[in-house]
């Protein structure tokens, strides 16, 4: 991660000249989108099976949400067998690591990007651990954003890292919060702070832990042999399995042979992030009862009727963008056309494992349809602006491609403010939007105009009947559980 810091801090430098120009053609970190998250699947199987298999095919659906390593743990008896590794499932779960997996009754996996710790094998997901709670694995999405002060306080109890991971950590806080066997799990996840949607596994249960404020989202489904949990619906939908329910805010969900138990560690203040519906999460979820295409389908609609812009198409930057355009199209009447052609087997640009990767990904991964664009006045819908780099060589091919001209709509609003909840925009200075506005930025990336979406309008866009709270933060400063504040006074930012 301190070789991407030193490159945009580069990138920014010739940033504050207004020379963005010079930033792309010096940078190096290839980033214009908040790096993403990880992903969870779990398993809790009525009879003993090949769940490794299965959980191939919900992490294989969870790819998005991680592609720098992933992990498979297998209960058998009291014992868990597990295999992670650097690389996308399919890399890392070949025909020889499968068939070494043994027929178990629970399983856990996970795919990940390191927000948060050197990107090894050791530190990839999930962490099987053995101690008071007896052999336990754990795998989260989030962070935890009081880790310092809990690592601390455990190495001054004794307590040996082996990684520099969040999981280790509250791998730890089970241990020390467990007596005669049985753990005070409650109490355990009660002294996190920040973000988290954990999945626990034991020799005989499947645990579903989600933050009070539900920042970061898991799902619950049933099949006819089991339960699942995952990160998104996406997963359970690539194996045919129903959903149930979201895991609540503040809840711990356990799975056994009674079938599903629900506990609360803590008073429910929902506020998931509103960043999954944006961007995130994969467009065919459904989070907190709302569909994520719906939502996006309902910011291009809102886009269009409160711009009013005169152009001859629209069009959509791949692929999170697109659902965005589609429905700006609709509401305006303005046809919608591709223009940009995305090559399907380059991976998300900025979750890439090392720079080299980063910037030749970037070249590759976008290309016009010159026919499409020629002497056309376009309106180009994107999820979001984080750094501009992205933004100002897209205008700027589209142009060279024969655009009359390029208006820019973004489906959310100006990224002000870091997130120190799990996504790594983790300072002002990473931001085009901290100190700038809509026309400032627009000039920057060579736009003829930009437009982004109001706070209020993305909220009502996905709001659901029953659910119209968000964390919006990185739009609008409002942090959940005043983040920003803590960390400032531990002179940790």
């Amino acid at each position: 991660m301190a070789e991407v810091k030193t490159s945009i801090k580069k990138c920014l430098a010739n940033w504050l000249k207004e020379d963005l120009t010079m930033c792309i053609k010096n940078c190096e970190c290839g980033l214009d989108k908040p790096q993403d998250e990880c992903g969870v699947f779990g398993i809790y199987s009525n009879d003993s099976a090949d769940l490794a298999r299965v959980m191939y095919y919900g992490l294989y659906a969870l790819q998005h949400r991680g592609q720098e390593s992933c992990g498979i743990a297998v209960t058998h008896g009291m014992e868990i067998s597990y295999y992670k590794n650097l690389g996308l499932v399919n890399e890392v779960f070949n025909e020889d690591i499968m068939q070494g997996l043994p027929q178990g009754d629970i399983a856990l996996g996970h795919v990940r990007y390191a927000s948060k710790g050197l990107k090894n094998a050791v530190n990839a997901q999930p962490v099987v651990y053995t101690g008071r709670f007896g052999m336990f694995a754990i795998a989260m999405n989030g962070k935890i954003t009081n880790a310092k002060i809990l690592r601390e306080r455990l190495i001054e109890q004794g307590v040996t890292f082996q990684t520099n991971i969040d999981c280790e950590i509250i791998a730890n806080l089970l241990n020390v919060n467990t007596v005669d066997g049985e753990c005070d799990i409650a109490k355990a996840v009660s002294e996190l702070e920040g973000s988290f949607a954990i999945g626990l596994m034991t020799a005989t249960k499947l645990y579903a832990i989600r933050d009070r404020y539900g920042l970061r989202p898991m799902v619950v489904g049933q099949g006819a042999d089991g339960y699942y949990i995952s990160s998104e619906s996406c997963g359970l939908d690539a194996i045919g399995v129903d959903l149930i329910r979201d895991v609540m805010p503040g809840e711990i969900l356990s799975i056994s042979s009674k079938g599903l138990e629900s506990e609360y560690f803590a008073k429910a203040e929902r506020r998931p992030c509103i960043f999954e519906y944006v961007y995130t999460a994969r467009a065919d979820s459904y989070i907190d009862n709302r569909s994520v295409y719906e939502a996006r389908y309902e910011c291009g609609r809102c886009l269009a009727r409160k711009l009013k812009l005169k152009a001859d198409i629209v069009a959509g930057v791949p692929d999170s963008a697109n659902v965005a355009a589609r429905g700006y199209a609709a509401e305006s009447g303005i046809p919608y056309i591709d223009v940009l052609e995305k090559n399907r087997y380059v991976g998300r640009t900025f979750i890439q494992p090392n720079q080299f990767m980063r910037e030749n990904s970037v070249k590759i991964k976008l290309n016009p349809h010159k026919h499409n664009i020629q002497g056309k006045e376009i309106i180009l819908i994107d999820d979001s602006i984080v750094r501009g780099t992205t933004s100002k060589k897209i205008v700027d091919l589209l142009k060279k491609s024969g655009a009359k001209a390029v208006h820019m709509v973004i489906a959310s609003p100006i990224v002000k403010h870091p997130c120190y909840t799990g996504i790594d925009i983790e300072t002002y200075e990473e931001l085009i939007g901290a100190t700038r506005n809509a026309e400032e930025i627009g000039k920057i990336i060579g736009a003829d105009s930009l437009h982004f979406m109001e706070v209020e309008d993305l909220i009502a866009s996905c709001s659901s009947g029953e659910y119209n709270t968000f964390c919006a933060a990185c739009f609008d400063g409002k942090y959940p559980d005043d983040i920003e504040n803590k960390l400032r006074e531990r002179k940790e930012i």
